[in-house]
């Protein structure tokens, strides 16, 4: 059989499984704001970790994990610490390996963001970013492999792209509402708008959950969504106070690509329909 096509458009691809996680908190998450009050049962805590399979089309690609690590302290305050993971498979990895890390902190009321790191390797491509929070001066600086960005300004209440979504996991959602927060990379600034569609259950190799369907608006999107006239993403997240993550679809112009929840652990009470077991 003739492989050389996965070869032309698995990059592309892998690139976007590995970075699709941080695209959809940068796109999506950071969209999660609603005038409801905020949730009072905690969505999440240390010691939660969700693993996701991923898939190039109907290719196996990689795997990636989500989790709350243990408190730090940071700025004078306790802090959240976030983690991101994402890696190819061992099919994927003979000819375009992705290991990628995110961490992120925010503050104990997860009200904004403190630091964000991010080590990419994929490819020949290696990026060592380091986004730093400055709240005296309302500014965010970018730092690649001891490279420094001029500094800009931000908005209060100003998320990094993981730690936004965790902040997300806290708000009511009410479907037909639309929603809006701002978030920063570093690079850039912006607020992202997404829909609440619908309500509606979803099954993944995890389990059966009742959950909301987000859909972002990707008017400022670039890259493979930019050149993508038909690009859409939708993500799954459960109705429950937890909120959690379960299924991830894009499509873009070099195919579609999925993410589904296949375990998890230290996420408090099960879902109402149909649990797995943790």
């Amino acid at each position: 059989m003739d492989l050389g096509w996965i070869e032309d458009t698995c990059p592309e691809g892998i690139r976007l499984a590995a970075a699709v996680w941080v695209v959809v908190w940068l796109f999506i998450a950071d969209t999660a704001w609603s005038a409801d009050a905020l949730s009072t049962e905690p969505a999440f805590r240390p010691g939660e970790r969700l693993t996701f399979v991923l898939k190039w089309t109907i290719i196996p690609a990689g795997e990636a994990v989500l989790e709350v690590l243990p408190r730090d302290h940071i700025a004078g305050g306790d802090a959240y610490h976030f983690a991101l993971t994402a890696r190819s498979n061992a099919f994927v990895d003979a000819f375009y390996m992705v290991r990628d890390r995110i961490d992120a902190w925010a503050d104990s009321a997860v009200g904004q963001s403190l630091l964000y790191r991010k080590k990419q390797h994929e490819g020949s491509t290696r990026r060592d970013i380091t986004v730093s929070f400055d709240w005296e001066e309302m500014t965010v600086q970018y730092i690649n492999h001891g490279e420094v960005s001029e500094p800009i300004p931000i908005a209060a209440g100003t998320f990094d792209p993981l730690s936004i979504f965790y902040w997300a996991r806290s708000v009511d959602l009410v479907v037909g509402g639309r929603i809006q927060r701002p978030v920063t990379d570093g690079k850039k600034h912006m607020l992202g708008v997404a829909g609440v569609v619908r309500r509606e259950t979803v099954t993944v190799p995890a389990g059966t959950f009742d959950a909301f369907l987000i859909e972002p608006d990707l008017a400022l999107v670039g890259g493979v969504f930019e050149k993508s006239p038909d690009a859409k993403i939708q993500l799954w997240m459960t109705a429950d106070y937890r909120r959690l993550p379960v299924k991830l679809k894009s499509k873009v112009v070099v195919g579609s690509f999925s993410g589904e929840l296949v375990s998890m652990t230290g996420t408090g009470w099960p879902p109402a329909v149909n649990p797995s077991e943790e």
